[in-house]
């Protein structure tokens, strides 16, 4: 999957090009094979989990009917599991009978290319089934059934290399919808939130999974949300959400860096979002968003509202705004520094998550599969074309709806409904 070339094959046909010639091929080649999948989204909310493609040259909008669809696929099994793509894969979760699986697909073709058993089936009244995503690095790829258990495969072949469980190995505890973070990989560690008093967030060797450290100075319950990693100062550091406490906690020693309240409800599940010494986060729930500065002496709140009150469709920072969908506003525009609201539209698009790529959002609404494609810019709602996906499940539970967030990597769009994945072409 990874393009190559083989220096001994061009030995018999150099000699027909000049000197000049053959750099230019040989410089050509070895551009394909570091660029080629520069647009890979490798994790949550991709390479670094801020939601945001750093892709150029796609479609600014759509005809009637939307994208050209490239494939579908009913192989991923139930759940709401999203994607990953590296090197020419897509990696994802789904659960077949009594068992969730880790699967592997061709990005280009949608064919299946292995499948490796995870873990037992999480049931759920929403859906049953898988909800993380899985996180590519260095060859490998780390998934974390909707129980608990956290495996490492060989991307390429599937085979097993190690695998934890949250629960017995590791002192956590299921949360009511099932574990559903999205594993941070960073330095050869898989940060990872089992919760429970042997230490909330655990450092894991990325090789052997054996324990690093634990965050013994932070035990709270696992929650929802997926860590993301942030220099502070010039100290790495991994910041995550629970249902009490925003905290930052050393790279290195896995000690409490820092602590901020939060009034969570029922469930918190938007990934924190950092800027400029600054961390931004929101909960649904009624509940709503604040932003904190870090400072030498700690973290200080700079404001708390509920104009962002993001359940689980994501909130994602362009420019100096923030972009998601709020319980009661309607997909919204926030000032990041100071909370203002800058605009919010209620009636062109119902609940859903949201993508960035080419100052461009994808919206995609989960009662009914809509896809918008919407200008990025803090002057209001400004749809470029529409589609819905097509065809929807009828496997999916009668309480749950279409909330797999959309991924934009390598000039496609992934969607998916369950079991149906869907893969559309928005190159220019």
């Amino acid at each position: 999957m990874r393009a190559g070339f083989d220096l001994d094959h061009f030995e018999g046909i150099k000699n027909g090009f000049t000197m000049n010639s053959y750099i230019f091929i040989l410089f050509s080649l070895l551009c394909f094979s570091v660029f080629s999948h520069a647009n890979d989204w490798p994790s949550w909310r991709g390479e670094d989990r801020s939601g945001v493609s750093k892709e150029k040259g796609l479609l600014q909008s759509w005809p009637e009917g939307g994208p050209k669809k490239i494939w579908s696929s009913d192989q991923a099994g139930i759940g709401y599991s999203g994607f990953s793509v590296s090197e020419g894969g897509l990696y994802t979760l789904g659960a077949f009978g009594k068992e969730e699986r880790l699967l592997a697909f061709n990005a280009s073709t949608g064919k299946s290319v292995w499948s490796l058993k995870l873990g037992e089936l999480l049931t759920n009244g929403w859906g049953d089934g898988p909800r993380m995503t899985p996180t590519i690095a260095d060859g490998k790829v780390y998934a974390l059934g909707g129980k608990g258990n956290l495996v490492c495969a060989d991307a390429k072949s599937g085979k097993k290399i190690w695998s934890v469980d949250l629960v017995e190995d590791l002192g956590g505890k299921v949360p009511n919808w099932g574990y559903t973070e999205s594993v941070l990989l960073d330095e050869g560690r898989v940060i990872c939130t089992p919760g429970g008093d042997q230490g909330a967030i655990a450092a894991l060797n990325a090789e052997s999974g054996k324990v690093i450290w634990r965050s013994k100075e932070f035990t709270d319950e696992a929650q929802y949300s997926s860590p993301i990693v942030i220099l502070n100062r010039g100290k790495k550091e991994y910041v995550q959400l629970v249902m009490k406490n925003l905290v930052g906690i050393e790279a290195d020693t896995g000690k409490l860096s820092w602590k901020s309240p939060w009034t969570g409800r029922t469930a918190v599940i938007p990934t924190p979002i950092h800027d400029d010494g600054h961390v931004f986060i929101a909960t649904g729930y009624g509940v709503g968003c604040k932003l904190v500065k870090l400072s030498p002496g700690g973290v200080n709140d700079v404001y708390e509202n509920k104009f962002m009150k993001n359940h689980h469709g994501g909130v994602i920072k362009h420019g100096k705004f923030l972009y998601g969908y709020s319980d009661g506003y309607g997909w919204v525009c926030q000032d990041f520094k100071s909370g203002e609201l800058k605009w919010n539209e209620k009636k062109a698009l119902g609940k859903g998550a949201i993508a960035y790529a080419d100052n461009r959002f994808y919206c995609l609404g989960e009662s009914d599969g809509r896809v918008v494609l919407i200008d990025a810019n803090p002057t209001g709602w400004k749809s470029k074309g529409e589609f819905t996906i097509t065809p929807q499940t009828k496997q999916r539970s009668s309480r749950g709806k279409v909330w797999t967030h959309p991924v934009v990597s390598n000039g496609k769009l992934y969607l998916r409904d369950q079991e149906l994945v869907h893969c559309y072409d928005i190159r220019g």
